[in-house]
Order: C-alpha cells, then sequence, then structure tokens
C-alpha cells in the first residue's frame, strides 16, 4: 500500500499554517475563500519502498504581498515536514525538498493572486504495528 501524498502533506501542513484552508480542490467562490493553500500531486515514481512525488502547492490570496507571504510560510513549513509520521495514516515523510521556488502565476480573477511551488516529496507507507 502506498501513502496518500497529498493528504500527507493537506494533514500535515494544517497546524502549521492556522488560519489557513489547506485543500485539494479548489472551492467555489474561492474569492471569498482567502487565504488559501491547495495541494496536488503531479508526478514522480517510485521504487517499490518509496514514493518520491512532484507536488504543486499553490498559495492564494487577496493581494500579491499576501500571496508570496504565504507561499513563504507554506515553504517553510513544507520543507518542516521532512522526517514526520503521520500515525494517522501510518506514513512518514521521509525528505522535502523544494523543486521549483514560489512564483507568482496569474489566476485570472482580479480578486485573487496565487503563487505556485513545485515540492520533492519522499514518502513511505508505514506496516501496521
Amino acid at each position: 500500500m502506498w501513502a496518500d501524498v497529498e493528504l500527507l502533506v493537506m494533514t500535515g501542513l494544517r497546524p502549521l499554517l492556522p488560519g489557513v484552508r489547506v485543500v485539494d480542490e479548489l472551492p467555489d467562490k474561492l474569492e471569498t475563500r482567502l487565504p488559501l493553500v491547495s495541494v496536488l500531486v503531479v508526478g514522480g515514481d517510485d521504487d517499490r519502498v518509496t514514493d518520491t512525488v512532484a507536488v504543486d502547492v499553490a498559495a492564494f490570496a487577496a493581494a500579491r504581498a499576501a500571496a508570496w507571504d504565504l507561499a513563504e510560510r507554506t515553504r517553510r513549513a513544507m520543507l518542516s515536514l521532512a522526517a514526520t509520521h503521520n500515525p494517522g495514516q501510518r506514513a512518514v515523510i521521509d525528505d522535502v525538498t523544494t523543486a521549483q521556488r514560489p512564483a507568482i502565476v496569474p489566476y485570472g480573477n482580479p480578486a485573487v493572486r496565487r503563487a505556485v511551488a513545485t515540492y520533492t516529496v519522499s514518502a513511505r507507507a508505514r506496516a501496521a504495528t
């Protein structure tokens, strides 16, 4: 059984980003639900034990400066997930590295600003004890 990396990352980020919604799907009327961070697995591979996964993490806020701030807070939080264990999912995040630093990416809604980063997350399921 493989670890659900999106769920591991979301579960890990929530307590580290108080007041921020952390989701894997964007809600309707996004502009009314800011600040928000979305987590999306976009690729990767495995060595039959560990998944090494590319994860896009987007920080959404009402203003550009707020999006930058949230992206940097999220980057620190992401990197702190290395060497953590989620007992509820019986899974471990072994390592997190920044593959692409946060960058502002237009969103198409003038009420929303977005900064996107890509991280490499190495995770594996733990055997039941």
